[in-house]
């Protein structure tokens, strides 16, 4: 399944309506709980005459699907059930890159903004996917092109990062070919709206709606109280030069190692035209996904009534 682009505002969450036959399970094997659940999910859609596979080990599994060293049977299924944390949904989401298949999140991880599933609600969770209920989330994707044309793609975010304590790296970054800024940093995130309440929240970057199109570029530990997480055009071309650095450039995407980027080389950093289909339960307000994930308090009578109140 694939998600058609809008070049103006990106696609829209909307129902999900698509029909399932074949789900594939993805479990966080060093959860007992998460495998637990995975073979009650995977009962429960056999009885409904489903095409079901379980696989155990989502990570292993996921990371030979990616490297090409196992080749999944037979065509793509139509739904992936994640049991695990955000990581675990990230991981197969790179292992169906370029082929999206829909992922609907059941959260065994610390926060999980990407596995909007609690465990105990994961029957009618999955009943909403199955009876046309669901909403489908299309989430923006970036696209990494490094100096010797590798490319990889990401759900959340590019860090590019020194190595080594005791100094920082130099980086330029230009939109379209104009300079915007040049850098004296630990690194630089850039991060989808996916990836705004991940590693760029955390170094100061703004939240943006799950279904906006545009890029966060956040500075980590700038030298220069100037420098402030910046929201760029999705259309726009990014690059990231490296001007000084004692070492090379680390460059991750979505948490995993890439290539590094060594001085006098830059990288770009696009748009990918399609979006990658995340699934929540039917109705679920992704605001008050939010406030769950982040503590954000309901009402004033709700936070005075806290203990530090008192």
């Amino acid at each position: 399944m694939t998600i058609e682009p809008d070049h103006r505002s990106g696609p829209r969450p909307g129902p999900f309506s698509s029909p399932v036959q074949r789900v594939l399970i993805l479990s966080d094997v060093t959860r007992t709980s998460a495998l637990r659940q995975a073979q009650e999910i995977e009962g429960f859609l056999r009885d409904r005459n489903l095409d079901v596979e379980l696989v155990e080990d989502a990570r292993t599994y996921c990371m030979a699907l990616e490297t090409g060293s196992v080749e999944a049977a037979g065509p793509p299924p139509d739904l992936c059930v994640v049991l695990g944390g955000d990581g675990t949904v990230l991981s197969a989401a790179r292992a169906f890159a370029q082929m999206p298949v829909p992922i609907l999140g059941i959260n065994f991880g610390r926060v999980g903004y990407l596995a909007p599933v609690q465990a105990h609600q994961w029957e009618a969770s999955i009943l909403d996917v199955l009876e046309g209920r669901a909403t489908l989330e299309p989430r923006m994707r970036i696209s990494l092109t490094m100096p010797d044309g590798r490319q990889a793609l990401a759900l959340n975010d590019v860090v590019f990062s020194r190595q080594s304590a005791g100094s920082m790296v130099a980086l330029r970054l230009e939109a379209d070919g104009v300079r915007v800024s040049d850098y004296h940093a630990d690194g630089l995130i850039f991060a989808t709206p996916s990836g705004s309440t991940a590693y760029s929240l955390g170094a100061g970057g703004p939240i943006l709606a799950p279904s906006m199109q545009a890029v966060v570029v956040t500075p980590i530990s700038a030298h220069a109280l100037a420098h402030r997480p910046l929201v760029m055009r999705p259309d726009a071309t990014l690059s990231l030069g490296v001007l000084t650095a004692r070492e090379p450039v680390a460059v991750s995407v979505d948490g995993q190692p890439a290539q590094d980027l060594a001085v006098g080389e830059s990288a770009s950093i696009e748009r990918h035209p399609l979006t990658y289909p995340l699934l929540a339960p039917g109705g679920l307000d992704p605001w008050r996904r939010l406030r769950d994930r982040l503590g954000w308090k309901a009402s004033l009578s709700e936070e005075s009534d806290s203990p530090d109140d008192h």
